[in-house]
C-alpha cells in the first residue's frame, strides 16, 4: 500500500521539527533506550500521524499541546480509529512532559507491561 505523498512530506517536516515536549520525551524512548522497546516517530498510521508509536508493543504516544484542548472530539474518533487496530493510545500534555518527564516515563512503563489489544478478527467471521 502506498502511502499518500502530501503525508510522508508532513511527518517529514514534524520529524525535523518537533515541539520542545516531543523532542524530551524522543530523547529518553530513541534507539532502544526505554525499556528496551523500538519506537518510531511521527509514524503514519493511515490516515493519521502518531507522535511516537511502538508497533511490537501496540502501544502508541501522544504529547499534546494547547491546541489539542479544542479537539475532543476529533482526539476521541482518532484514538477509537487506532484503537480499532490493536494499539491502545496514552497521551501527555506537553507541560507533563517538560517538567514531569519521570512521571511520564513510569506512566510508559506501566503501559508496555500491559500486553497489547487483540488484533481485529478477520472480516467474515471467525471459526
Amino acid at each position: 500500500m502506498r502511502l499518500d505523498p502530501t503525508l510522508k512530506q508532513r511527518a517529514k517536516h514534524m520529524r525535523a521539527n518537533p515541539t520542545p515536549a516531543e523532542q524530551k520525551l524522543w530523547l529518553a524512548l530513541r534507539a532502544n533506550r526505554f525499556e528496551n522497546r523500538q519506537f518510531t516517530r511521527q509514524t503514519i498510521i493511515a490516515p493519521y500521524i502518531v507522535d511516537f508509536a511502538s508497533k511490537a508493543a501496540g502501544l502508541i504516544i501522544e504529547v499534546d499541546g494547547d491546541t489539542h484542548s479544542a479537539k475532543d472530539r476529533y482526539d476521541a474518533r482518532r484514538t477509537e480509529f487506532l484503537e480499532s487496530l490493536g494499539y491502545r493510545v496514552i497521551r501527555f500534555a506537553n507541560p507533563d512532559v517538560i517538567s514531569n518527564i519521570e512521571g511520564v516515563l513510569s506512566v510508559i512503563a506501566d503501559a508496555l507491561r500491559v500486553p497489547p489489544l487483540p488484533s481485529p478478527p478477520p472480516l467474515g467471521g471467525g471459526s
